[in-house]
């Protein structure tokens, strides 16, 4: 049996449960979800932008799911602990695909800002939910899209309405916590009206030593005028399997921030698309992973450049050890009517094995005159120059590499606009290199 069809019995046998236990502006949804699924499947390693992960083998296994959202035993504000040293956040969970409701943050949002569960969004907003839910991220073109529309029930909304700014970041937790191994299809929907201001960060954790599947879909509409910062920090496990698409729609003026960071991982794929509607909007996409192992991280970006006098920046970073696999796919699109575009896309990786492997391909479309665009990779090892320098120095061979390994990274945290996450994760990228696995103060998530 092909992997689709399990999940196509599945959504037949359990369409009402499932229907049951969300809202309807994500029950909407689902019967294209499903015609498109049944359409498209899941893409193949014969498709270039997938060669080199196997999606139908990531999906086969009979992951458990929560269709009828039993509650998971476990109060995350008791057991999680986070201690970034000067950051005061707004702080929420969802454990596995379902927003935590049972305890909230203390600390108030500004006036009309909403940030919680979706299923509650969308029925405390039925026509805001309508108008913005799954229309950056169509069902209609990505096969694993489409499934995760067919079969979430839940997830997390940050609105912020008009001329509003959050000046305090919110955070929001992912924990997947279960016995058995569990399959959680989640939703992230971001709308910043015009001139809206917030940061969001996005912390995900795997508890127990079974195998997960996070099957995730990321939508963030930015309206003219408003600025939005996304930051995505993966510290799971090695048995953890993690799909993302993050899906961006810029208006005119705006600026967003999207940073994607992998520190721990079983096998990750994330695709971003991001698309540049209005003009003078201004884009900043970046990502960095420390592999090793058996880990994987594919890479998927494609940005479209629709409207004049806008300005994407692109810098992506690996650092591969034992039998890692990276992979970098970055495409940008610059449409016709687009002048003045300035676009610019980086990879840069490190292998510190002849065993590790990455794969890169960058491209550039151009359709506009008058634009300013450029691209390119390089994949080698540690500077021997900088390492016999350092050595020579009286610092011991691992020291150096470590050193120079952080210091590899450091452009990419520079792109991050909170101070205090930007030490924090200096800090751990140095574990991280070092082999030593980051434990926030009282924690009992990291063990």
């Amino acid at each position: 049996m092909k992997a689709e069809q399990q999940y196509i019995d599945l959504f037949a046998q359990c369409e009402d449960l499932i229907c049951r236990y969300s809202a309807p502006a994500m029950n909407a949804l689902r019967a294209r979800a499903l015609a498109d699924f049944e359409r498209l499947g899941f893409p193949s390693v014969k498709s270039e932008d997938y060669k080199y992960t196997d999606v139908g083998q990531a999906f086969a296994p009979d992951y458990g799911l929560n269709i009828k959202r039993l509650a998971i035993p476990v109060n995350p504000y008791d057991v999680f602990r986070c201690d970034v040293p000067n950051l005061s956040t707004s702080f929420y969970f969802v454990v596995n695909d379902t927003f935590y409701d049972k305890e909230l943050p203390k600390a108030r949002l500004p006036e009309g800002v909403y940030a919680g569960g979706l299923k509650t969004f969308a029925e405390r907003y039925p026509e805001v939910a309508a108008r913005y839910y799954g229309k950056a991220a169509s069902s209609g073109e990505d096969g694993i899209v489409a499934l995760n529309t067919m079969l979430a029930q839940d997830g997390f909304v940050v609105y912020v309405p008009e001329s509003i700014e959050v000046e305090r970041p919110i955070q929001l937790v992912n924990i997947f916590r279960s016995d058995v191994d569990t399959m959680a299809n989640r939703r992230v929907l971001v709308i910043m009206e015009p001139h809206a201001r917030a940061k969001l960060l996005v912390c995900d954790h795997s508890i127990d030593d079974v195998k997960f599947f996070a099957n995730q879909v990321v939508e963030i509409f930015a309206e003219e005028g408003s600025s939005f910062d996304y930051y995505d920090l993966e510290e799971s496990s090695v048995s953890t399997t993690r799909f993302s698409s993050v899906h961006v729609k810029q208006a005119a003026a705006s600026s967003v921030v999207v940073n994607g960071i992998t520190l721990t991982n079983g096998l990750t794929r994330n695709n971003y698309y991001v698309e540049l509607d209005g003009a003078h909007a201004t884009t900043s996409l970046c990502g960095m992973s420390v592999l090793d192992k058996e880990q994987q991280l594919d890479t998927y970006s494609l940005i479209t450049h629709t409207a004049p006098n806008c300005v994407s920046d692109e810098l992506f970073k690996y650092v591969l050890n034992d039998h890692a696999v990276g992979a970098f796919s970055g495409r940008i699109l610059v449409k016709e009517g687009a002048e003045k575009t300035e676009a610019y896309q980086s990879n840069r990786n490190l292998c510190a094995t002849r065993e590790a492997h990455m794969y890169s391909k960058p491209q550039l479309e151009i359709y506009a005159d008058d634009v300013k665009c450029s691209h390119g990779m390089t994949t080698g090892q540690l500077d021997e120059n900088a390492l016999f320098y350092m050595r020579s120095r009286g610092i011991p061979l691992e020291e150096a590499r470590m050193l120079l390994s952080v210091a590899f990274m450091a452009d990419v945290i520079e792109h991050v606009r909170l101070d205090a996450l930007k030490d924090r994760l200096h800090k751990l990228v140095e574990k991280r290199f070092r082999g030593e696995l980051a434990k926030c103060a009282d924690c009992r998530i990291c063990k």
